[in-house]
């Protein structure tokens, strides 16, 4: 039987396709429309411009698909297969194309994008007073440059006391110590307090373990206050102070300090008795802190049955703005916020008012996002494409508010994690949550948010990233691969794929997210102009994706994260290529080994899964600068 001869003529790009089944595949280009009344001729050089190498590599997917559903009778391609009697699937058989442009970043991003947060929460339940344990130091500085943001639910109900609380034994030896847990506790300050520079302590297994027993008799209690909405006062002394900022020191974290703002006068002014203590000490001690005032004010009527609107609350920064220019230490401090939650209509309004009234007062309007809250009880919630695609509504409509009254200011993510009141046992601290925390970081990248703040890196609820135990969780070592290898410059993402028809009315949502920077500069394991692009697989089979136009040709480096262990997307463990991650010990982390993957190979992403690819030696002119 004579082979056909097909001819497929793309109008749009001036572009036609000519191939034969015995013949290579040609490729003519025209600098005028195309007469579509001529014939082809008969055989044409091959010809690849630059300009439309893209085109070209999407065409070849096309061929591909066209040749393989070509008729031959005497072809084995339609051969019924032997395992399930059907024709393979023409999903299974094509490849997604991938490429990125290489000459300019579309964003340029805070070096301390991916942030941290500590809740004030620690204060009450007593983990304030180990955060000098070495293994957690190590831990936070694994995740540095970063800012440290001390804030959350509680902000509004902290009182500042300048004490130094600096109590005495009570006790004759150290077997009367252990014993007691108040003396143990003021035994380790006075011996940090000996301590030249970062003070950091070994603390006894025995008093971790009675730290635990306390912290989870002060959670019910925690739990409590917030399903009633009636919360209690909690007291940071100048001794908690002195702590809070040896740690975030030690770590090379940027401590930003949330202050008080439901201390109230009779005429509902802001009441700066405290904050100006607070200040003077910060002062004296140099501590180089940045300021927020507040947490989710548009839900204060709510809490506390008393409102601040957005004119009243404008008043009350531009106050702080004052008071910090009148210490003379902070007077070129950093102030953000208003800390406005989930973006709806009471959210938007207070937003919308506080930057018509002082959005030139604050260098970076603060927001927060929580994807669920605590009636989610399934793993399956965590793979849906529309709960990931909310984020993307809610930054659209906060940088529309900022753009309006002044374009061009920063805007962060001032609060983030996977579930709002606590977050979800056995879900939200699981390799489930990865999906949400990964893709939150590339969608803020992308849309331009400057920093994302992580809520909370250790002690709080379900979401935090490091457990009672001083062990990372899934999203530790996810944050920590990121940290590791991707920079603040974001790249544009082109990708190619032959997807199944939409049906009518339906919308199909993208399983497969990608998204593309240039390599850490703090990576030295890799040269600058290096290209990094981390994938999310949420699709329950796997996926091959192909390096095309400029990523063609490069050994690419593969760090594949995967659950570890029977529990699947429930697992608290994570492998990195196959290897199990684990603390060596209290200040040493795994070494992150990449698996190499030879110039021109697919990637093929396993089902579920979330893996980094370095582009190495590829001198992109967007990385190189």
């Amino acid at each position: 039987m004579r082979p056909r001869r097909t001819t497929i003529e793309l109008r749009g790009s001036n572009v036609c396709l000519c191939f034969s089944p015995l013949s290579p595949f040609s490729l003519i280009t025209h600098t005028h429309p195309p007469d579509l009344t001529k014939k082809m001729p008969k055989s044409s050089p091959c010809v690849f411009p630059r300009s439309f190498l893209w085109l070209a590599s999407v065409a070849t997917l096309v061929v591909q698909s066209v040749l393989s559903s070509s008729y031959s009778s005497t072809s084995s391609t339609y051969q019924r297969s032997a395992a399930g009697g059907k024709r393979p699937g023409f999903m299974e058989r094509t490849l997604v194309l991938l490429d990125v442009n290489t000459r300019s970043p579309i964003r340029v991003l805070n070096d301390n994008f991916l942030s941290l947060q500590l809740d004030p929460s620690i204060i009450k339940d007593g983990w304030l007073d180990f955060l000098s344990s070495k293994r957690l130091v190590t831990l936070a500085r694994g995740l540095s440059p970063a800012f440290l943001r001390f804030g959350g639910k509680r902000t509004d109900f902290l009182q500042f006391n300048n004490q130094k609380n600096l109590a005495k034994f009570r006790g004759p030896g150290p077997d009367y110590y252990l014993k007691n847990y108040e003396d143990d506790i003021v035994r380790s300050d006075i011996a940090l307090d000996e301590q030249k520079g970062c003070k950091l302590a070994n603390h006894p297994d025995i008093m971790l373990e009675l730290q635990r027993e306390k912290a989870a008799t002060t959670q019910l209690v925690l739990l409590k206050e917030q399903l009633s909405n009636i919360y209690s006062n909690i007291t940071i002394t100048a001794r908690s102070l002195d702590k809070l900022y040896n740690f975030a020191d030690c770590a090379g974290l940027h401590l930003i300090l949330g202050l008080n703002a439901l201390h109230r006068n009779p005429d509902n002014s802001w009441n700066t008795s405290s904050t100006l203590s607070l200040l003077k000490y910060g002062a004296g001690k140099k501590y180089n802190i940045s300021w927020e005032l507040g947490n989710e004010p548009n839900a204060y009527r709510s809490m506390v049955g008393r409102a601040v609107n957005s004119t009243q609350l404008a008043q009350d920064y531009i106050k702080l703005r004052t008071l910090l220019q009148s210490v003379r230490y902070y007077h070129r401090a950093h102030l953000y916020g208003p800390n406005a939650g989930r973006p709806r209509k009471n959210a938007i309004l207070l937003l919308d008012g506080f930057m018509t009234n002082a959005g030139s007062v604050v260098d970076a309007v603060t927001w927060q996002h929580y994807y669920m809250d605590g009636r989610v009880n399934k793993v399956e919630d965590f793979l849906k494409t529309r709960l990931l695609d909310t984020l993307t509504e809610q930054l659209t409509k906060v940088t529309k508010v900022v753009d309006t009254h002044t374009p061009g200011k920063k805007v962060w993510l001032g609060g983030l994690g996977p579930a709002w009141a606590g977050g979800l046992s056995n879900l939200s601290d699981t390799y489930a949550a990865g999906f949400l925390w990964v893709n939150a970081l590339g969608m803020a990248a992308v849309q331009g948010i400057d920093v994302v703040l992580r809520h909370s890196f250790f002690d709080y609820g379900y979401t935090h990233l490091v457990d009672q135990n001083f062990n990372p969780l899934p999203d530790y070592w996810v944050s920590l691969v990121f940290k590791r290898l991707v920079g603040p410059r974001v790249l544009a993402v082109r990708v190619a794929g032959l997807q199944r028809k939409p049906q009518p009315g339906r919308v199909i949502r993208d399983k497969l997210r990608i998204y593309a920077h240039c390599t850490s500069y703090y990576n030295h394991n890799y040269v600058r102009g290096s290209i990094t692009i981390y994938i999310i697989n949420l699709h329950r089979s796997r996926k091959k994706i192909k390096l095309a136009g400029t990523l063609r040709n490069y050994t690419v480096h593969q760090y594949l994260l995967q659950p570890y262990g029977t529990d699947g997307l429930r697992a608290r463990y994570v492998q990195l290529n196959g290897e199990k991650l684990l603390m060596v010990d209290n200040e040493t982390f795994p070494e992150l080994k990449p698996k190499t993957l030879r110039a021109g190979r697919t990637i093929a992403m396993p089902p579920l899964t979330i893996g980094f690819y370095v582009i190495k030696n590829i001198n992109a002119y967007a990385c190189r600068r």
